[in-house]
């Protein structure tokens, strides 16, 4: 028989196991996916890109984001939470070295598809371990799942000290860049060793949830068909998150870019990509109580809005004071876009739905992350260069921003 008896832990141990769940999102966002914004100006100046083409990079990443997402229900069902995770970020460290071997475009966008998929599968996996952890410590369940996600802006710390060091003391080098990627699939390396060590106690907390799940088996077997999603009464919320998932997805591909391009100096971009980074981690404490509150679209239009100005600030000013408020403000933000539409379904949906509710986010997310990189990178190549680029992801927000304020809770919005 399977014991479903819960494990046992106290406070301390599970803030301690999130903190190495959250190595995950360091692998699979921190460094996967927003370490090339770092990279992509000497990557596109040494191998002569167009800003398309190196939008199309993050494109690539983000449709392996949009197929890893998909296929984690699959995997998890198949091999649990943690094999999920433990894989995932070891293929994408994997991936992302293999970036420093070679020079073709359609290699590297190959090996971005690739980095996507397993970064997806790192970063779900590791977000259903950290939910589970939080249902073993409800008191603590939003400290926890805020620990994981702020993996996140450590990660993009690390890369914002590891890269511009690296590009600089290789300058003569011929593809300098390469030795970044090496240098970050070796740092991914290291947290995967470290957050392997932890495997035994991840998978007693994914043999708690197996057995869960085979105890209510006969419930749902006698419920086979659930009650349909309401798309249509939540379809200015996935509306605005689209918009959202066009909008920033520019800004992290580009910024940097940007920056080059006004001729700020390297301590310059160094620090504020340090400065986004860490505001990352202290995002989950802003905006918990906004969350708590807002059960219609309110909070994703504020943040969206929010981001709007974030994105807008470097493009009509050059001036310190906009540079510093934009990275400031926009890692304070970003992430907790992604918290505000999980608090959206858990207000207004059965918990049946729930699980329904944040893949349909999911996919319109991923969606808006493909399309978003290309669209900024092909208006770049136009009159107006990078600063026309991103105002219209600035645009792109304003508009997710005004669609979600018009959202109203599920039983105002359904007849």
């Amino acid at each position: 028989m399977t014991d479903s008896t819960p494990p046992t832990l106290d406070a301390r141990q599970a803030v301690w196991l999130a903190l190495w769940v959250s190595l995950g999102s360091v692998v699979s966002l921190g460094i996967t996916r927003f370490a090339y914004g770092l990279l992509l100006p000497p990557m596109r100046a040494d191998l002569g890109w167009s800003y398309t083409l190196a939008g199309a990079m993050n494109t690539a990443n983000a449709l392996g984001y949009l197929i890893g997402a998909l296929c984690c229900p699959w995997l998890m069902r198949r091999w649990g939470a943690t094999r999920v995770l433990l894989y995932g970020v070891l293929s994408a460290s994997v991936f992302m070295a293999a970036c420093g071997a070679f020079t073709e475009a359609s290699v590297l966008l190959t090996q971005r598809l690739l980095a996507g998929i397993a970064s997806a599968c790192a970063f779900v996996g590791g977000g259903v371990i950290a939910a589970r952890l939080g249902t073993l410590r409800p008191e603590r369940s939003g400290w926890l799942l805020g620990l994981y996600y702020g993996g996140t802006g450590w990660g993009i710390v690390m890369s914002a000290l590891g890269v511009p060091w690296w590009l600089d003391s290789h300058a003569t080098e011929l593809h300098n860049w390469q030795g970044a990627w090496v240098g970050l699939g070796a740092l991914s390396a290291l947290c995967v060793a470290l957050l392997w060590r932890q495997k035994a106690a991840l998978q007693s907390i994914d043999g708690h949830d197996a057995a869960l799940a085979k105890a209510t088996a006969g419930h749902a077997a006698q419920h086979p068909h659930p009650e349909r999603l309401p798309l249509k009464a939540m379809s200015l919320a996935l509306a605005g998150y689209t918009l959202f998932g066009v909008g920033y997805i520019g800004y992290m591909t580009f910024v940097v870019a940007l920056l080059r391009q006004q001729g700020q100096p390297d301590a310059v971009v160094t620090g504020f990509y340090a400065l986004l980074g860490l505001a990352v981690v202290a995002s989950s404490r802003i905006w918990s109580g906004l969350l708590d509150r807002a059960k219609g679209g309110g909070a994703l239009a504020i943040l969206n809005a929010l981001l709007c100005v974030a994105i807008a600030l470097p493009v009509v000013s050059h001036a310190a004071w906009a540079l510093w408020a934009s990275g400031l403000l926009f890692g304070a933000v970003f992430l907790s876009v992604v918290a505000s539409t999980t608090a959206f379904v858990r207000h207004n949906l059965p918990s049946a739905q729930w699980a329904s509710g944040i893949s349909a986010f999911t996919i319109v997310f991923a969606f808006g992350q493909i399309v978003g990189p290309t669209i900024v990178g092909w208006i770049a190549d136009g009159a107006g260069g990078l600063a026309r680029g991103l105002g219209w992801s600035a645009v792109a927000l304003g508009c997710g921003a005004l669609l979600a304020w018009r959202q109203r809770t599920m039983t105002q919005s359904m007849p």
